[in-house]
C-alpha cells in the first residue's frame, strides 16, 4: 500500500517502511521525489510532471495545472469568470456547475475533467511506485486540504479509481502534517497551528490534538499566495534591471522563460545562501545578463507578500477565540516555508521558533505514509488518527 500526496503544484508517492517506522518518498527514474502537478496534451500524447512543464511555453492552451482547485467543486458563472483570467487554457462549466477543461486542436477538441487530470498524475506516480517496489500497487491512502467537503473528497477518490487504485482512507493535510511531526504522541501539546505555504496556496489550520484525535478548530488561507508569487516578483525585478541596462523592453518568450527558471533557482538558493550570482543568456540581445543578488534584496521585493502570511494566522485565532500565547506548537508545511524571512516573521509573531524538524515539502507525505502503514498493520504498530467532525469553514483572505 502506498500514499499519494497531490499538491496544487507538486505531487509525490511514498511508502511506510515496516520495522523502522519511517516513510520513504519514492524517486522516479530521473531521481525526482516530487513531480509538478501538471498534465499536457500534445500530438495525441499525454505528458505529466516535468515533461509537461518542459513544453508548456509552446503549448499553453493544452497544458493543465491547478486542477486541484476545481476538483469536485461547483462554481457559479460569476465565480468562474474571476478564475479564468489566471489561466491560458480554456475552462468551462457544465449544466451542474462543474468545471471541465477544453484541450486539443480546433478540429478535435476534447473535454477533460479535473479528476481525469488527477488520474493522469496518479498513473505516473503509480508507475514510480511499481518500479521502486517491484510489486503491484492497488491500494492507497490520500491526503486532501482540510477545507475539502465530501463531494471534493469523493471526486479525489474517483481520480484514484480511474488510475486503478482503491482508496482506503482520506486524511486531511494538517492532520497528516501533525502526525509527521509526531504531535499525536507528544505530551502537553493540545493546540497546534499548521501553516502550509506551497507553490500557489497558503492554508492555515488550528488543530486541537489529544492522543490520536484531531479536531479542526479554525481554518483560513489565501488561495493565491505562494512560492510562484515570490518567483514572479523576483522575475519582474530582474526584468526591470535588464530593460534598464539594455534600454529595450524584454518580450522574447525564450528569454522570459529563461528568466522565469533562474528566478525559481535563485529563490531556492537564497534559502541557504546570502548571495547568488546570476548568469542568463539572452537570445534577443545576443548577450549574457550577469547580476549578483542578495537575500536582503529578495526579501525587500517580496516583503509585502511575506507579511500577508500572517493575515490568515490572525483570522484563524480570532475565529477560534484564542490568543497566540495559547498555541503549543507551530508547524511549518510546504516548500515555501523554507524562506528564512517567512520563518522569522512567524517566529516573531508567536514569540517562539516554529517546528521545522521535518522537511516541510514532504511533511504531509510522511504523515499520510504513517497512516498507510497503520492501516496495513505494519510494525511498529501505532494508533490510527481519528479526525473528529468539524463545522469549521475556511476563511479566505485575498
Amino acid at each position: 500500500m502506498v500514499e499519494w500526496t497531490n499538491g496544487t503544484t507538486y505531487s509525490c508517492v511514498g511508502v511506510f517502511l515496516a520495522g523502522t517506522g519511517e516513510v520513504e518518498v519514492l524517486k522516479d527514474a530521473k531521481g525526482h521525489k516530487c513531480i509538478p502537478s501538471v498534465v499536457a496534451f500534445k500530438d495525441g500524447r499525454v505528458l505529466t510532471g516535468y515533461e509537461a512543464v518542459a513544453q508548456a511555453d509552446h503549448n499553453p492552451s493544452n497544458t493543465l495545472y491547478d486542477a486541484k482547485r476545481f476538483i469536485g467543486k461547483k462554481f457559479s458563472p460569476e465565480e468562474l469568470n474571476t478564475e479564468r483570467p489566471r489561466y491560458p487554457f480554456k475552462i468551462q462549466l457544465d449544466d451542474e456547475g462543474m468545471v471541465y477543461f477544453v484541450v486539443g486542436p480546433p478540429n478535435n477538441l476534447t473535454n477533460v475533467r479535473p479528476e481525469e487530470v488527477g488520474a493522469h498524475l496518479l498513473r505516473t506516480l503509480r508507475q514510480t511506485a511499481i518500479a521502486n517496489l517491484s510489486s503491484s500497487v492497488t491500494k492507497t491512502v490520500m491526503s486532501v486540504p482540510a477545507e475539502f467537503v465530501d463531494m471534493q473528497k469523493n471526486f479525489t477518490k474517483k481520480a484514484a479509481s480511474l488510475a486503478g487504485l482503491e482508496v482506503l482512507r482520506v486524511i486531511s493535510e494538517p492532520t497528516a502534517a501533525a502526525m509527521a511531526y509526531g504531535l499525536h504522541k507528544k505530551q502537553n501539546v493540545q493546540s497546534v497551528m499548521v501553516v502550509d505555504l506551497g507553490g500557489g496556496t497558503l492554508d492555515v489550520s488550528l488543530l486541537m490534538v489529544q492522543g490520536g484525535m484531531f479536531f479542526t478548530q479554525a481554518m483560513a488561507g489565501n488561495n493565491h499566495l505562494g512560492g510562484q508569487d515570490f518567483n514572479q516578483r523576483l522575475m519582474s525585478f530582474l526584468r526591470s534591471v535588464i530593460e534598464k541596462e539594455s534600454n529595450r523592453v524584454l518580450t522574447d518568450p525564450e528569454d522570459l522563460q529563461a528568466l522565469r527558471l533562474v528566478s525559481e533557482e535563485v529563490k531556492l538558493k537564497l534559502t541557504t545562501d546570502e548571495q547568488v550570482e546570476i548568469s542568463v543568456p539572452l537570445q534577443s540581445t545576443k548577450s549574457t545578463f550577469k547580476y549578483s543578488i542578495s537575500r536582503e534584496k529578495f526579501e525587500e521585493v517580496n516583503l509585502d507578500l511575506f507579511k500577508k502570511v500572517l493575515q490568515p494566522i490572525e483570522m484563524a485565532l480570532q475565529e477560534a477565540e484564542m490568543s497566540k500565547n495559547q498555541i503549543d506548537e507551530v508547524v511549518l508545511v510546504g516548500g515555501s516555508t523554507r524562506v528564512p524571512k517567512i520563518r522569522q516573521l512567524i517566529g516573531d509573531y508567536f514569540g517562539k521558533e516554529p517546528n521545522t524538524a521535518v522537511d516541510p515539502e514532504l511533511a504531509v507525505a510522511f504523515g499520510v505514509g504513517i497512516q498507510a502503514g497503520i492501516l496495513g498493520g505494519m510494525w511498529p504498530l501505532q494508533v490510527s488518527a481519528i479526525e473528529l467532525p468539524t463545522n469549521a469553514r475556511k476563511i479566505h483572505v485575498y
